[in-house]
């Protein structure tokens, strides 16, 4: 277990960028299943909204930027605009 302050601080902010992480992804995944499911006129805007919070999550370095590329690529495939 850690013994300095600095560790134990270390420790809590892990945590909570952990939480804050996952929880980033969990949204992502949850507009990714509304969006394979709306009505084909209102794929455009719902498509651009994803791809808009996929591509914030890569800055903020919740996930690679690699794998933002490849959830968008795939994305574009299954709604087939």
């Amino acid at each position: 277990m850690a013994h300095t302050r600095s560790v134990k601080k270390r420790i809590r902010q892990g945590q909570i960028r952990k939480m804050r992480n996952r929880r980033y992804k969990r949204h992502i995944k949850k507009e990714i299943s509304t969006t394979l499911s709306v009505a084909p006129d209102e794929k455009v805007t719902a498509l651009s909204k994803v791809y808009s919070i996929i591509d914030r999550a890569a800055k903020r370095g919740v996930i690679h930027k690699n794998t933002a590329a490849r959830k968008k690529s795939r994305l574009a495939k299954k709604t087939a605009i």
